[in-house]
């Protein structure tokens, strides 16, 4: 049984603004104590008998084996439906494919382009659906970086946090779980690459409740300034290799590299979604360097995605 917390038990995780602070806190808590557990091989089979099913219309590393070995370590059994496999390629509709799944699975993992599928699936399931990444949102891999930015500075409410580079799904949802925890985060984009303006609109609102400022700027300077963390990610996201070019020629100011980093405090930390590409988003002494958490960021995908897990299921 999962230890006793706020029930989340049948919710869908389609975004972060969905959740409230408590809410994602309990998450971190859970993910920290399963991050304790199996560091002392401590079982923990809470989803013993229950199954998982894996949608993935784009390829991944993190994200599959990450819900893959999550589910198996909490005794759960995972099932990965790639697109290829299932119906939907030959017209389907995302609605019967919820209803069907919804009578097999006790849970779906979805990975897709378009974020209204990942809302038409929660429609008409009856089981929860959680978001593995869409072109607007990325909500679990920033359940991660909360968990490891409380695990390296020891707090989150009254930090300060610079994003730098596009203004796409990693970005979004990192305003909105940086507005929920307290987190001050300013994000820096070229001009014409900025964050979806309703996205900002509703961030902007959960910041004003829990304390938090919300900052859009085309400097990254006054983004990294006395920042407590600094994030970045690829200029070109799946789905956008033919604009790569005129990206890199675009972001190129935007390089998270030592003349940059050194506006942050001494002591920040430096997180990247992965895959990386070194010399283009961010150069190989940031992203290899002391400062540098890609590697606790990254296996917190599974300790945060467990507890997630543990809640819903």
């Amino acid at each position: 049984m999962v230890p006793e917390r706020l029930n989340l038990k049948g919710r869908d995780f389609l975004s972060l603004h969905d959740f409230t602070a408590e809410e994602i806190l309990a998450m971190i808590e859970l993910a920290e104590e399963l991050k304790e557990k199996q560091k002392w091989n401590v079982p923990h089979p809470y989803l013993q008998g229950k199954s998982l099913g894996m949608i993935f219309q784009k390829s991944s590393t993190r994200t599959r084996v990450s819900f893959e070995v999550a589910m198996y370590q909490l005794g759960g059994y995972p099932l990965f439906l790639s697109a290829a496999d299932l119906q939907l390629r030959r017209g389907e509709s995302m609605a019967d494919t919820a209803r069907v799944l919804s009578r097999y699975l006790d849970g779906i993992v979805i990975r897709t382009f378009a974020h209204n599928d990942v809302k038409e699936l929660a429609e008409y399931a009856s089981i929860p659906v959680i978001n593995g990444l869409t072109d607007l949102l990325h909500p679990c891999q920033v359940l991660a970086d909360l968990q490891t930015i409380k695990e390296k500075k020891g707090q989150l409410s009254g930090l300060r946090l610079a994003f730098v580079g596009d203004g796409n799904n990693v970005c979004h949802s990192l305003m909105f779980g940086c507005a929920k925890v307290g987190i001050d985060i300013a994000v820096a984009t070229p001009k014409g690459y900025e964050p979806d303006e309703q996205i900002v609109y509703l961030a902007k609102q959960d910041a004003l409740k829990h304390g938090a400022s919300i900052n859009i700027t085309n400097n990254p300077v006054e983004a990294v300034k006395d920042a407590d963390v600094v994030v970045t990610d690829v200029w070109a996201s799946m789905g956008q290799e033919a604009e790569k070019a005129m990206r890199v020629r675009d972001f190129a100011p935007y390089q998270v590299n030592e003349k940059l980093v050194s506006h942050a405090r001494p002591d920040y930390i430096f997180l990247h979604c992965l895959p990386a590409h070194r010399g283009e988003e961010v150069m190989e002494d940031i992203i290899d360097g002391p400062n540098s958490v890609v590697w606790d960021e990254a296996e917190n995908r599974l300790h945060s995605q467990k507890a997630l897990l543990a809640m819903l299921l």
